[in-house]
């Protein structure tokens, strides 16, 4: 048996799918925790990639489940255009026996959080991502990015007449891109807190669906049954249904406060807290049957004297759950233009990769890695690898963990999307068989 047919048979598993920007892994876990069958990811980062093939790749010891790794693809990182480039013959033995190809191409340029840049070379990756809806002609495609997708660029003139057509935002050029390859495509804007996820976190959902599938469904609508499935997802999840998931319920078990201070287990020099139990209905959900054993990336930033004594005012004297005023920065000789002191009682903002954006809600303190991931739903059974922190023009090139928690797709969004996927493949009558450890909870 050839390499290309031992693939070949793999992909022929239902419910398989394939994550490309796969970055830490979080859409690949939630779409895993749903009972899809991962086949491979491909993500150019060293770092994150670390993070991923420890969890989901080789699998550690606390992993319920992993990839079918094909034997033709390297268990390492690799840039988008290399892959398909060295891959197409074995891609070509795949091709329509892959159920679902997901991703979210890099959102930094289109963030409406950040510099938004018209010319960001990351911007074009979802050109690569409709190549390999042509390779592979999946059933489903599910695209997750920013809310400033789907907004156009302005050429920055505003008392000036426009000429020539209007912007479009990149959301319609790759909803034009699918549908000539033969796809129907729908969008939603779904926020992280619908389905669980302690942060507001408004996302554009992309979800397109091969045309010879829909034959004979007149008037189809994926989301048409979007807020009884999230009641659903909700329920057997045994979180609230009318109301959100606030910070304090996701990270109160995780205070320095009355909490002994041991050597940080994986970094040299700094401290972590001696972990105890969960407390709240959510930190349940995530902390499994680890049974009080502590997740990893418990590190606690060092403050100098200075700067503890400004978050401690920044705590004492502002508003909490939004960013500080203009006025509040002033008063306090700050530059740094976003930091938000977050709010016990409401869902976090939406993540940056920028650790001292976020001040905790009690401790005069940023966050750690592990509070990120909590507040982005991953479990505590999911380790984050590599550095903590990095700096000056690494930035661009390095995803070190804080920046891993806070680009992904949070778990409990992409299991919640990964379900609904399973049920509309369902509907249309394709023979979706999800893995036996989750058949039960999808019925």
């Amino acid at each position: 048996m050839t390499t290309g047919q031992t693939v070949h048979a793999k992909a022929l598993h239902s419910g398989s799918f394939v994550d490309l920007f796969a970055g830490c892994g979080g859409l690949s876990l939630g779409l895993l925790s749903a009972g899809w069958n991962g086949l491979f990811a491909v993500e150019r980062d060293p770092i994150a990639f670390e993070t991923l093939n420890h969890n989901l790749v080789v699998g550690q010891e606390n992993c319920p489940f992993r990839y079918d790794w094909p034997t033709w693809l390297e268990k390492s990182p690799i840039e988008i255009s290399h892959f398909i480039e060295s891959h197409r013959e074995d891609l070509a033995t795949i091709k329509g026996k892959v159920d679902l190809l997901a991703g979210g191409p890099p959102c930094q340029g289109f963030s409406l959080a950040g510099r938004r840049k018209r010319n960001d070379p990351r911007n074009e990756l979802f050109k690569h991502y409709v190549e390999l809806v042509k390779a592979l002609r999946p059933s489903f495609v599910l695209l997750e990015n920013v809310k400033g997708i789907s907004v156009a660029f302005t050429n920055g003139a505003k008392n000036k007449k426009r000429r020539g057509r209007p912007p479009q935002p990149f959301s319609e050029k790759i909803k034009a891109r699918l549908q000539d390859a033969g796809y129907s495509v729908f969008t939603k804007l779904v926020h992280g807190t619908d389905v669980g996820v302690p942060q507001f976190r408004p996302r554009y959902i992309m979800l397109a669906v091969r045309n010879d599938l829909l034959k004979g469904h007149v008037g189809f609508d994926p989301f048409k049954d979007f807020e009884a499935r999230r009641k659903k997802f909700l329920k057997a999840k045994g979180l609230p249904v009318d109301h959100p998931v606030t910070v304090k319920q996701a990270i109160s078990d995780l205070v320095k406060k009355d909490r002994k201070l041991i050597d940080c287990v994986d970094s040299k020099g700094f401290k972590q807290i001696e972990y105890s139990h969960p407390l709240s209905d959510y930190q349940r959900l995530l902390h499994g049957t680890l049974n009080g054993t502590a997740p990893n990336s418990l590190r606690l930033a060092k403050h100098g004297e200075v700067v503890s004594d400004r978050f401690e005012t920044i705590l004492a004297t502002c508003r909490k759950g939004v960013s500080l005023s203009d006025t509040d920065r002033k008063r306090l000789g700050l530059k740094k233009h976003c930091i938000v002191p977050l709010h016990p009682d409401k869902p976090s903002h939406t993540l940056t990769t920028l650790p001292d954006d976020f001040l905790h809600y009690s401790e005069p303190r940023i966050l750690t890695v592990r509070e990120y991931a909590r507040l982005q739903s991953f479990p505590d059974w999911y380790d984050f690898k590599g550095k903590y922190t990095t700096g000056g023009n690494r930035r661009l090139r390095e995803c070190p963990r804080y920046t891993q928690a806070g680009n992904a797709v949070p778990p409990l969004l992409a299991e919640f999307l990964g379900r609904m996927t399973a049920e509309i493949a369902s509907d249309l009558g394709l023979a979706f068989q999800p893995r036996k450890d989750v058949q039960g909870e999808l019925k």
